[in-house]
């Protein structure tokens, strides 16, 4: 029994005596590389350190000039992009415009074979219906104003109108034109009489 213990004992001496060899070596190693490359560093003459940074600078040049030009490339892109939205930016809404402009053709191509004021008056009704539902579709809204509060934001005054009840002072009582928001921006004031 003792004799196992003792040869684990030594065998662990081995061990630790060999792993201590081995980062010796290892950090003799490490210097001795260290101290070459810093021999190779002093043994640069300046001419072969200034043709270095030399280099090193040129390097930088190119590099800031392929920036240069890339970032240009992608504003005029940008802008170019931008250019394209302006003109065509229209394009959606005209599209969903189309079927109205056919339905108006058609009713003005048939208005002179009807007689019956009526029905005419009908179909216009029904066009002016889809203009707005598709317009609404599009996040067009228009303001409901008689009787609110004036606001400012949303309504222009075009006349005060005195000799109101008082319980109507400061609400708008009548709208000359219907003012319009677009996803919730206002796009026109409703311009609105005033009761004082």
């Amino acid at each position: 029994m003792d004799k196992k213990i003792k040869n684990e004992e030594v065998n662990e001496e081995i061990v630790d005596k060999t792993a201590e060899e081995t980062e010796n070596t290892a950090g003799k190693e490490t210097e001795c590389k260290e101290d070459s490359k810093d021999n190779e560093k002093k043994e640069q003459t300046p001419d072969e350190k200034i043709a270095e940074l030399e280099k090193q600078i040129e390097e930088l040049k190119v590099q800031q000039l392929y920036k240069v030009a890339e970032f240009d490339n992608f504003r005029k892109r940008v802008m170019q992009e931008k250019a394209d939205l302006i003109k065509n930016g229209g394009a959606k809404v005209i599209t969903t415009l189309l079927p109205i402009i056919d339905d108006l053709e058609r009713a003005q191509q048939n208005m002179d074979k009807y007689e019956d004021v009526a029905a005419v008056k009908e179909g216009l009704l029904l066009i002016i219906d889809k203009f707005f539902k598709l317009l609404a579709q599009e996040g067009l809204k228009k303001m409901d104003v008689v009787g609110e509060i004036f606001d400012a934001d949303l309504h222009e005054a075009i006349a005060m109108v005195p000799g109101q009840a008082s319980d109507m002072k400061g609400k708008v009582i009548d709208c000359v034109m219907a003012g319009y928001t677009l996803n919730e921006k206002v796009i026109r004031y409703a311009k609105v009489a005033v009761a004082e």
